[in-house]
């Protein structure tokens, strides 16, 4: 009784008090709140579509790099010297000679 007597004191002597305790009444209230928009499901799918590109890409280069690799040191050639790898690659008839990709 003695708190609910120095709570009534408190919000007559500070009416901002009152004001930050009361909830809202006013704002976005209905059926339609909060519901998701078109907008936020196209930029999730153009999301997955760039994170799906990204590891395509990433894949193919991984695996040039690894076919790379992998003839250098069974033929015997140092993995950094790319201009004796292509030549070698090239003589052996398994040059990739697709577009090299810009990522």
């Amino acid at each position: 009784m003695q708190l609910l007597n120095n709570l009534a004191l408190a919000t007559l002597a500070h009416p901002q008090v009152q004001i930050l305790a009361q909830a809202q009444s006013d704002g976005p209230v209905g059926p339609e709140f909060g519901k998701a928009s078109p907008i936020g499901l196209l930029i999730l799918v153009l999301m997955g579509v760039a994170v799906l590109m990204a590891g395509w890409f990433f894949h193919r280069r991984f695996s040039r790099f690894r076919r790379r690799t992998l003839f250098a040191q069974d033929h015997g050639i140092d993995p950094f010297d790319q201009d004796a790898i292509d030549k070698a690659m090239k003589e052996a008839g398994i040059y990739d000679n697709r577009k090299k990709s810009y990522f």
